[in-house]
């Protein structure tokens, strides 16, 4: 049984695939192993990075753990055949046109939780096994300094959340010139392709694989099933829908030529995925 490990949470996107290329080259001390939570919900441009990114990585093993399959948990949900969980999708009142956003449980349940076990799989604990005492975790996580308010300090214990590119004082934009800088070619953005979260550049990206615009399509469209809350002040039901994207409208009929800068910016970093994993 081990009582100390370092580990990098490997999200593979910019930042995390800088930390992991930058452990590499010996810019940061070495770790344990990297571990990457598979949602089942990323682009293929994602998927094609990290097995590039493996080819890269000599010093330490990278893990890919998945709980289960999100996209697919999203749609049997929609239709009852799973139980109900909840993703930030955006909510819109049909009765009074107040729109809102439910709760995100998606990073804690389908990114945290299988990193969690690997990582106490790695600790050599069985299921139920308490840990001893003196057991420390240190957890890298690919933060930038210009997403500081993403810096988490870990629920579980024994693990400290560490954040050596902020220590660095590096930014996403030193993060792109470190990799361009020593010839590995561009990461792309780490994130569900149905991610609520995205900018409009994002969508508009996304658009351009009709593969993956048809599933967000079909994702949006299975997610309108009027969603049933009780408001306790009015002691009484009240029906609302859900959106995937933040205008309340199909995402079929957005527009993605019309920007909102600002509020893409608030979106893309107060909104970020949580800062309990890396990018």
């Amino acid at each position: 049984m081990k009582k100390h490990l370092r580990i990098l949470s490997l999200g593979a996107g910019v930042q995390s695939s800088t930390l992991a290329l930058m452990i590499e080259k010996g810019d940061i001390p070495n770790v344990d192993a990297a571990i990457f939570a598979d949602v089942k919900g990323e682009p293929k441009s994602v998927e094609t990075w990290l097995a590039y990114l493996e080819t890269q990585i000599t010093k330490f093993p990278i893990y890919k753990v998945t709980w289960r399959d999100l996209k697919q948990d999203i749609l049997d949900a929609a239709e009852g055949k799973y139980k109900p969980f909840t993703a930030p999708f955006f909510t819109k009142n049909i009765t009074t046109g107040k729109k809102g956003m439910l709760r995100r449980q998606c990073t804690s349940s389908y990114k945290i939780k299988p990193v969690v076990q690997k990582v106490r799989e790695l600790l050599g604990l069985q299921k139920g096994e308490k840990r001893k005492k003196s057991t420390t975790v240190e957890m890298l996580m690919g933060i930038s300094r210009d997403e500081v308010v993403r810096m988490k300090t870990n629920p579980i214990k024994y693990i400290t959340n560490v954040y050596p590119l902020i220590d660095k004082k590096m930014s996403r934009t030193d993060c792109l010139e470190w990799i361009t800088y020593h010839g590995y070619p561009t990461p792309p953005r780490s994130a569900c392709t149905f991610c609520p979260f995205h900018s409009t550049a994002e969508w508009r990206e996304i658009k351009k694989n009709k593969e993956e615009w048809a599933e967000v399509v079909a994702i949006d469209k299975a997610i309108r099933n009027q969603e049933k809350f009780k408001d306790k002040n009015l002691g009484k039901e009240i029906t609302e829908q859900l959106y995937l994207h933040r205008s309340c409208k199909p995402i079929d009929e957005i527009d993605f030529n019309e920007q909102d800068k600002q509020q893409d910016l608030f979106y893309g970093m107060e909104n970020e995925c949580e800062g309990y994993c890396g990018n």
